[in-house]
């Protein structure tokens, strides 16, 4: 009997394949799969929660994820990036209010970064997840990381690593599953893999001693899943570690016996080099247990109505294909499909340590047990003076367009930091050089306190080359950084860390205030 017609392996497939969907509801191809199809669980993103965008045809449709799934099974594994920071699917529309990795970091204080990792599981497990897609286990070593950044807690193994191990504490004695990413470590990677595969050329050594540590902080702490990264480390094959039995391998002898969780199969690194069906065989080849296929909304405009369903099908078909043919042994899906069956029941039975959360009405952090204002205010560093300016304010926001990991595009940070004036958008990468700096004059003729937003100040960016401009036509002007700091700036600068409303409110309120603190950034 054909795999497709075979009740019993349908479901062992299944119970690998981890699906994004499209909607405030669960379409009835999602219900039928996880009623009696074995199917391990789903992954939510913003457009699938109340506080996400909306999609025509989608307003006033009530979103209950959570009593949705548990109504078909209680041993659903739901899956959400939720990070604090830049990185939030439950505040997409708004920013989020819990500090991000960079800021908890720099701050270099593990019970707020337990509590803040507490405080995501928290809100996680209210809105129906109980897998939280963090921590960023990566050493962020590299300035031109177009992925990573303030997404990591910083540069130094030894920081990442208890920082690492505090979030996944919190977060599991809140009753979900933290899930570390991106193994073996894309902090040195100048290559996002949502576009594009990336390699990592640094030799093994400097691999085993910069970049792993975290994980095995992870793995001693007790993490329940590790998710790997489209990433290719030559000396250990050409294959990315998804796909590359020798990177899962030194997983496991590390000592990790918990789930392996791909990266999205959607993503270009893997889409656009074997294909997203293809991949899924090869990473449970590799020794992955949960294939995450991706988010459905990602093809844009190109989506197709049913794309979600599209997606998965075309992962299924090709894993039931690879076991008719003999290129998948059943026992290889057997155990990863054990794996993730009994992460399923120990979080039916009530988590790791606590049991499911009740949201206490309220997106305050305080109410989550968390001092975020406190640790934005420390987190943020001042170069130069800055005059009191209390808005409204005229915000001339250069930064790059968001990366697929953020999920969103809401200018809540340029909102929070105008106080009511004028946001100007120009995106640097796509207008010509004598244009850049035309608009850039121009808007520089605004009346009163005048912001520049930036997010990659590195050397020879273009970023950069609009602060140089305004150093020069509008030296009153005061830069925002909510990326990497770089170098000094031509301008007085704040550097907050983070891409997010708790870090653009703190910052707004340092603005109008002003400061005269100098900090090394």
């Amino acid at each position: 009997m054909s795999a497709v017609h075979d009740p019993g392996l349908r479901r062992l497939v299944g119970a690998v394949l981890w699906p994004g969907y499209l909607g405030r509801e669960l379409p009835d191809w999602l219900r039928r799969e996880l009623a009696d199809g074995g199917l391990a669980g789903a992954v939510l993103f913003s457009h699938n929660l109340p506080g996400g965008r909306v999609a025509p045809g989608e307003a006033g449709r009530v979103s209950r994820p959570a009593s949705a799934f548990r109504d078909l099974r209680d041993d659903v594994l739901i899956g959400i990036d939720e990070e604090g920071g830049n990185v939030t699917r439950l505040e997409a529309a708004t920013g989020s209010t819990l500090p991000g990795a960079a800021q908890l970091g720099f701050v270099d204080d593990t019970d707020a970064t337990a509590a803040t990792g507490r405080a995501l599981a928290e809100r996680s497990l209210a809105a129906g997840a109980n897998v939280v897609l963090a921590p960023v286990a990566d050493v962020n070593t590299n300035p031109r990381n177009p992925v990573i950044g303030v997404r990591a807690f910083g540069e130094a193994p030894e920081l990442v690593s208890r920082h690492v191990a505090a979030a996944v504490r919190g977060i599991q004695s809140a009753g979900a599953a933290a899930c570390v990413k991106h193994f073996p470590g894309h902090g040195d990677t100048h290559v996002d893999s949502h576009h594009a595969l990336p390699t990592l050329t640094i030799d093994v050594d400097e691999i085993e001693r910069m970049h792993l540590p975290p994980f095995r902080a992870a793995i001693e702490a007790g993490v329940a899943a590790v998710m790997t990264g489209h990433l290719v480390v030559p000396q250990w094959g050409d294959a990315p570690a998804t796909l590359n039995p020798s990177v899962l391998s030194r997983l496991r002898t590390m000592g990790f016996e918990g789930v392996i969780v791909t990266d999205a199969l959607d993503m270009a690194a893997v889409r656009a080099t074997v294909g997203a069906g293809p991949g899924a065989v090869q990473a449970l080849l590799a020794g992955a247990d949960l294939l995450c296929i991706g988010n459905p909304r990602n093809p844009g405009s190109a989506a197709a109505p049913d794309q979600d369903e599209q997606d998965f099908r075309e992962v299924q078909a090709a894993i039931l294909a690879a076991l008719d043919d003999g290129t998948l042994p059943v026992v290889a899906l057997e155990r990863a499909a054990d794996r993730v069956r009994k992460l399923g029941a120990a979080l039916a039975g009530g988590g790791f340590t606590g049991g499911r959360a009740e949201a206490p009405g309220t997106t305050d952090a305080a109410n989550w047990g968390v001092d975020a204002a406190s640790v934005a205010r420390l987190a943020m560093t001042v170069d130069g003076p800055v005059a009191p300016a209390p808005g409204p304010r005229t915000v001339l926001d250069v930064r790059g367009r968001a990366t697929i990991a953020v999920d969103g595009d809401a200018d809540y940070v340029a909102g929070a930091l105008a106080a009511g004036g004028r946001v100007v958008r120009l995106d640097t990468s796509a207008v010509p050089g004598d244009d850049l700096r035309g608009a850039v004059a121009a808007a520089a003729e605004a009346r009163g306190a005048f912001v520049v937003l930036v997010d990659a100040v590195g050397a020879h960016s273009a970023q950069r080359d609009v602060i140089e401009q305004l150093g020069a036509i509008r030296p009153s002007a005061v830069v925002v950084n909510v990326g990497m700091p770089g170098g000094r700036l031509p301008l007085a600068t704040v550097h907050t860390r983070a891409a997010s409303r708790l870090a653009a409110e703190a910052a707004s309120a340092l603005l109008a205030s002003g400061s005269r603190l100098e900090a090394t950034a």
